[in-house]
Formats: C-alpha cells, structure tokens, sequence
C-alpha cells in the first residue's frame, strides 16, 4: 500500500500514465492535460521541465505544475505556489444522504455545473473537465446548487473535485452529502478517495477533518503564467 500510495507524490503524471492516458500531452518526460479538460503538469523528473513548460504554454497561458518546483524559460513568470493539504478517505463516511442527488450527464447539466463552478472557483474548471470522470448535483426549483464531483484518476486513487456550494445555499449540509455520495462512488470501485484543498483553507479543512479525511501531505501546485498573460 505505502509504495502505491507514494504515486500521490506526483498525481498528475500518474493519472496521465493511467486512467486518463487519453487526455495527456507528452513533453520530454513531462504529462499534461489537454488544455479543454484542466490546466495541470507533472514530470518524472522535474530536472526536464524546462522544454515542457515551455511546449505548454504555446497552448495555454495560465497552468499549474503539481509536485516539485519545474524548471521555465524566460517567457513564462512564477505567478504563485499553491500549497495544498492533499488528504485520504479510508473510510465510508457516516452520513445520511437525504437529499436527492443526481448524476450531471447531460449537456444541460454540464453547462450549469460549468457555470456554477466559474462563479465559485474560477479558472480550474475547463471545457471538458466533466468529461475526466463522474460529477453529481443537488438542484433546487430546477437550478443546480450543488456540485461535486471525481477529477484526476489513477490505478488505486480517485480525486474528490469541484466541491462547489452556490453562494445562496451554503450552510445547508449540501457539500457533506455531495462528498459522502461521491465518495461511495469511488469506494465501491475498490478505489481510495482523496483531495486537494488550500492549506489557508482552515473551514474547508475542518469539514473534510470532520468526516473522517486525514492530511496526507503538503503538495505544491505551481501557478505559471506567460509574462505577456494578465
């Protein structure tokens, strides 16, 4: 378990030599995801990043390296480094679901998560990210809510993502049972949940603490943009 488990260290590399191989972009050792479906880099070896963040940005302006610090040319600027708690589920959680939740497949569905998502956490949510695995919704008076949902996938893990509440409905226990039914999603694939989330983040930290994720690590996600980029 801990040498599988030590494939987190680099999730995004891994997901892109795994489950989401359809997805990638190869650079000289380096995996990206195509820009339509999450602006995201990890390399092997982080000493031939140079050439890859440099490929990359011909692509896209705005784009995260996750792991160790990458190397970048001349024309690219270190905007900011993320810091992340990265944190595991290794239990079901001890909820009850009382609210009806949906599965978002239809091209309505995605347009509303996609929508609702930008408004809460701008920039990470791309054209086709609902495409990288399942996303689930909560609707109230026929307007989506509520969202969580299943980003980078790799043999063994499943990321817990866009856990998004509409600023009308916070407080109402919708993110809990959102997490507790994706999670059980990923569960019965024999599969281990876990996530990302700002380490300034000490609200959303205590809610995940709450049912029953642990803080794994710290994990970096570089934030690199073109000089010319606003």
């Amino acid at each position: 378990m801990q040498i599988e488990e030590s494939k987190l260290d680099n999730p995004v590399w891994h997901s892109l030599n795994e489950i989401h191989q359809n997805c990638s972009l190869e650079y000289d050792g380096g995996k990206f995801y195509r820009p339509e479906y999450c602006p995201f880099g990890g390399f092997s070896n982080i000493e031939y990043s140079a050439k890859g963040t440099e490929a990359y940005s011909n692509l896209i302006d705005n784009f995260y390296v996750v792991g160790e610090m990458p190397l970048f040319g001349g024309g690219l600027i270190l905007y900011k480094n993320l810091v992340c708690n990265q944190m595991l589920l290794e239990a079901p959680i001890d909820i009850e679901i009382n609210e009806q939740i949906v599965e978002l497949i239809t091209e309505q569905q995605k347009d509303a998560l996609f929508d609702l998502v930008n408004l809460v956490q701008p920039g990470y949510f791309k054209n086709r990210t609902s495409d990288l695995g399942k996303y689930f919704g909560l609707y109230k008076n026929d307007e989506l809510v509520a969202v969580t949902g299943e980003r980078m996938k790799m043999t063994g893990f499943t990321e817990v993502s866009a856990v998004v509440t509409h600023p009308n409905h916070t407080r109402r226990g919708y993110a809990k049972q959102l997490v507790k039914h994706t999670t059980d999603q990923i569960f019965s694939e024999n599969k281990t949940p876990y996530l990302h989330v700002a380490e300034s983040n000490t609200g959303a930290i205590r809610l995940y603490e709450k049912l029953g994720f642990t803080t794994r690590r710290k994990i970096s996600f570089w934030n690199l943009k073109l000089k010319m980029s606003k």
